[in-house]
C-alpha cells in the first residue's frame, strides 16, 4: 500500500470496554474483522488509491464485485448486498461551507465494521468520534450497524441545519407588495429555486437509501434502525415540496400585483386619452388654415368653444364616475 492512502486513512475501533484512533497503519489495520466483540470504523479520503483499495478487498476477502463497484466513482444512490457485506453509494451535498458541493461517499459495511470512502476531506462525524472516544451513549455497545445508522443521520440532521439555514426567500419577499420583478431579481428567484431543487434531488437519493436498507436481510445488520431516518428525510422533503410551492406562489403574486399596476397605469393613460381625443378634434378643426370658417368671425366663437369642451370634458367624468372606472 502507499504512503499517501495511510495519510489519507484514519482508523478506529471500540467494544463497551476498549478503544483506539490512529492514523491507518499497513501492518496493524490492513485485516478489518478483528474476530472480537469490536467495531473497526476505517474512514478514508479521495479516490485515487485503486490499487490500494484491491488489496484491502483481497486481504478482507470480500467480494470481488465491490473491486468493479469502487472503480466507478460516479454512482449516485445506490444499496446493493454482497454476501454478509452491504455496498451503499450516496451522491450527497457538502454542509460545511458556504458554498454547495457535492461530494460521492462509499460505504462497505459488514457485522463488525464499517469503511467509508468519501471524495473530499472534511465530514461533520466529529461529534460521532467524540461519542466513542469518551463512551457516551450506547454506542460502543452496538454493532456496526448502528455505526452506519449515526453516520447516515449525521448526513440528514446537517441537510436540515444547511437547508434552513437558507433564508434567501424569507429576505427576498419580506416587502414583495413593493418588488419589482427586474432582471437582476428574477435571476436571484431562479438561483434559490435551483438550489432548492438540488436539495431535493439530493434527499431523495438519500431517502430510496433508507428505504432499501429498511429493507435488507443480511446478516448481522438490523434495518429496524433505519425506519426512523427514512421518517426524518420525508419530513425535510415535505419542507422542501412546502418551500418549492410558496416560492412559486410568491413568484405568481409578484407578477399579479405588477400586472394590476400596469392595468392601473393603462386605465389612469386611456381616461386622459378619452377626455383630450374630443378636444384634441375641435382644436384640430378650428385650427384649419381655411378662410370660409363662418365661426372664426363670430364675436363670441372663442368662448363658446371653450364652453363645448368644458362641457365635453364634465360630461366624459360624469360618465366615468358613473361606471366606477376611477
Amino acid at each position: 500500500m502507499t504512503k499517501d492512502f495511510e495519510n489519507n486513512t484514519t482508523v478506529i475501533n471500540y467494544s463497551a470496554m476498549d478503544y483506539y484512533s490512529r492514523q491507518f497503519s499497513i501492518e496493524k489495520d490492513m485485516i478489518l474483522s478483528k474476530n472480537d466483540k469490536t467495531v473497526t470504523w476505517v474512514n478514508t479520503y479521495g479516490f485515487d488509491f485503486m490499487e490500494d483499495f484491491r488489496e484491502m478487498v483481497l486481504a478482507n476477502n470480500m467480494d470481488d464485485f465491490l473491486l468493479r463497484l469502487l472503480i466507478g466513482k460516479s454512482h449516485g444512490s445506490k444499496v446493493i448486498e454482497l454476501e454478509n457485506q452491504l455496498f451503499i453509494t450516496a451522491k450527497i451535498i457538502k454542509t460545511e461551507n458556504n458554498t454547495i458541493e457535492t461530494e460521492q461517499m462509499f460505504f462497505v459495511v459488514a457485522e463488525d465494521f464499517v469503511w467509508c470512502i468519501q471524495e473530499k476531506v472534511g465530514d461533520h462525524f466529529d461529534w460521532i468520534r467524540d461519542r466513542i472516544a469518551n463512551n457516551k451513549g450506547i454506542i460502543r455497545k452496538k454493532r456496526a450497524d448502528y455505526l452506519l445508522y449515526f453516520i447516515l443521520e449525521t448526513i440528514i440532521s446537517n441537510y436540515k441545519e444547511k437547508y434552513n439555514g437558507f433564508d434567501v426567500m424569507e429576505e427576498m419577499f419580506s416587502a414583495n407588495t413593493k418588488l419589482e420583478p427586474t432582471p437582476e431579481f428574477m435571476l436571484k428567484i431562479e438561483e434559490q429555486k435551483q438550489l432548492t431543487i438540488q436539495f431535493k434531488k439530493s434527499s431523495y437519493g438519500l431517502r430510496d437509501i433508507m428505504v432499501k436498507l429498511e429493507r435488507l436481510q443480511i446478516k448481522g445488520i438490523r434495518s429496524k434502525y433505519f425506519s426512523d431516518l427514512r421518517e426524518q428525510i420525508n419530513g425535510l422533503l415535505n419542507d422542501i415540496d412546502s418551500d418549492i410551492n410558496e416560492l412559486d406562489s410568491k413568484v405568481n403574486l409578484l407578477f399579479n400585483i405588477q400586472g394590476h399596476r400596469l392595468n392601473q397605469v393603462m386605465k389612469t393613460l386611456t381616461i386622459f386619452s378619452v377626455i383630450f381625443i374630443p378636444l384634441t378634434f375641435m382644436a384640430g378643426i378650428y385650427g384649419m388654415n381655411f378662410e370660409n370658417i363662418p365661426e372664426l368671425r363670430f364675436k363670441y366663437g372663442y368662448f363658446i368653444l371653450l364652453g363645448v369642451m368644458l362641457l365635453v370634458t364634465l360630461i366624459s367624468i360624469l360618465i366615468f364616475k358613473y361606471k366606477k372606472w376611477f
